[in-house]
């Protein structure tokens, strides 16, 4: 005991001593070689905060496509992003938090192909389809696995709720400028069509991941057409 004693006396001044030549001869600022660098806060990660997020979401969309919104975890979005599941704590406090932000974050990418075919219908919808390609289709199924979620989850829904609440009115509005334009059928209200269209992406969207035979170039080309005659005037194409 008197050794374990002597012991620790002579480590508290080696350490101390060892501390302070660190502390010494650590690297000055470049721009000012008498100023200490600013230290990162623990656990926080270097570079640019919102490029990480995005790319961590990004990483997170896959880990929900490939592996299902339940088979999804903080530690699986870490492993494949090549990082600690630390890193991903510090953007995302839980799993819920994360989910949220993919949600947001796909709402987000639609509404700016909203945004980019303002003045064509037939465009907005194409693209919205080609979210289904191979090379694309993480947003897309993603997207599927997370809205089965929501059932499930009324906070969850309510974000749903929300931004799809949003997109209806916007595409309404459009639909009604058409409609001013003579562009559009005007014996059925705007509001009712645009719930209409999205009723029928919906359910292309849902079908994709099942039968997506249905779902090949030309077939997807005819389904586009057809939806431009069925809401055009007498049967007009736009």
């Amino acid at each position: 005991m008197v050794f374990d004693i002597v012991t620790r006396s002579v480590k508290v001044p080696l350490m101390a001593a060892r501390n302070n030549l660190k502390l010494k001869s650590a690297p000055r600022s470049p721009n000012n070689p008498g100023e200490m660098p600013a230290k990162r806060g623990r656990g926080r990660p270097a570079g640019d905060h919102a490029a990480k997020r995005a790319e961590l979401v990004r990483v997170a969309i896959a880990v929900v496509a490939q592996e299902g919104f339940s088979g999804a975890s903080l530690r699986k979005v870490a492993q494949r992003a090549g990082c600690t599941t630390g890193a991903v704590t510090y953007y995302f406090e839980n799993k819920e938090a994360m989910v949220l932000a993919i949600v947001e974050g796909l709402w987000d990418e639609w509404d700016s192909y909203l945004a980019a075919t303002e003045d064509d219908l037939k465009s907005g919808f194409e693209r919205f389809l080609n979210w289904a390609k191979a090379d694309e289709s993480d947003p897309w199924l993603a997207g599927f696995q997370l809205i089965a979620h929501a059932r499930l989850d009324p906070a969850f829904a309510a974000i749903y709720q929300r931004r799809y609440a949003h997109y209806r009115k916007t595409l309404a509005r459009r639909l009604a400028k058409e409609q001013r334009r003579g562009k559009i059928r005007s014996d059925i209200p705007a509001d009712l069509l645009a719930d209409q269209l999205c009723a029928m992406a919906d359910g292309w969207m849902i079908m994709f991941p099942i039968e997506p035979e249905r779902f090949e170039a030309e077939r997807m080309k005819a389904l586009l057409d057809a939806m431009i005659v069925l809401v055009s005037p007498r049967g007009d194409k736009l």
